[in-house]
């Protein structure tokens, strides 16, 4: 299981403490792969890109207007957090939903 986030993320580190096993990558430091992104993007569309965010609200609308995966492999903090994957499975966010898929689990 690997959580894609950022260590300074309050969201992040609550998820990280939940989930003591998955193997953590900071996307600011590491990025996140380009199949993963684009696994991610079919999966969750539009909601992958935080719109929330302190980047997104630095990037000019030029590149806002930037296609979600080109601007997420220039941008990986603008991504929503925390994108957690194990093998064929994604998650993302750290809400009751995702919780609650690994209080089941």
């Amino acid at each position: 299981m690997i959580l894609y986030g950022l260590k300074s993320c309050d969201t992040c580190r609550k998820a990280l403490k939940f989930l003591p096993d998955a193997e953590f990558v900071d996307v600011r430091g590491q990025g996140v792969p380009g199949d993963v992104l684009a696994r991610a993007l079919q999966q969750f569309g539009a909601k992958l890109v935080n719109t929330r965010s302190t980047t997104w609200r630095e990037l000019s609308r030029d590149e806002q207007q930037k296609p979600a995966l080109e601007l997420l492999q220039t941008y990986p903090t603008v991504m929503k957090r925390s994108l957690i994957t194990d093998q064929d499975q994604m998650w993302l966010g750290w809400a009751s939903d995702t919780q609650a898929a690994f209080n089941q689990g």
